[in-house]
């Protein structure tokens, strides 16, 4: 069995979904195991992960409407908000998401479905740079 880990950092412009994929498809074609299992890990809490539809980018507008609905942006909603009004919201969104995605390899490349996409989701207003934790294992 091989290893292989590294850390991918991603410029957002603020809320939204960010295609990531290609990325992550480079890191595991580098790395020349043909069978194994990526792990991705979002090392923040207010942006987060997300395998979805690649194709129609309509689903991905929906989704962040009916996020934005589950957790709404408000004064007096949250006790939390030190760093704004979309702070604790952002938070909400992240626990309703997913930080961790597991991802199998198959020979030699990510074994997502034809219309699949991973996402990183910004749930914060304002730009930020974000870090991707990988870690691939197989042979």
């Amino acid at each position: 069995m091989r290893q292989a880990a590294t850390i991918l950092c991603f410029d957002t412009r603020g809320q939204g979904f960010y295609p990531i994929t290609p990325a992550l498809e480079r890191f595991v074609e580098e790395q020349g195991i043909q069978t194994g299992l990526l792990t991705i890990f979002c090392r923040h809490t207010s942006a987060s992960l997300l395998i979805q539809e690649n194709a129609d980018p309509s689903v991905l507008r929906d989704l962040q409407k009916f996020l934005e609905r589950l957790a709404p942006e408000g004064r007096a909603l949250y006790e939390h908000d030190s760093e704004g009004l979309d702070d604790m919201p952002a938070h909400l969104r992240a626990a309703l998401t997913q930080t961790q995605l597991a991802l199998p390899v198959i020979d030699g490349a990510l074994a997502i479905g034809t219309w699949q996409g991973v996402f990183l989701i910004e749930h914060r207003r304002r730009p930020h740079r974000r870090e991707a934790a990988l870690h691939l294992i197989g042979e």
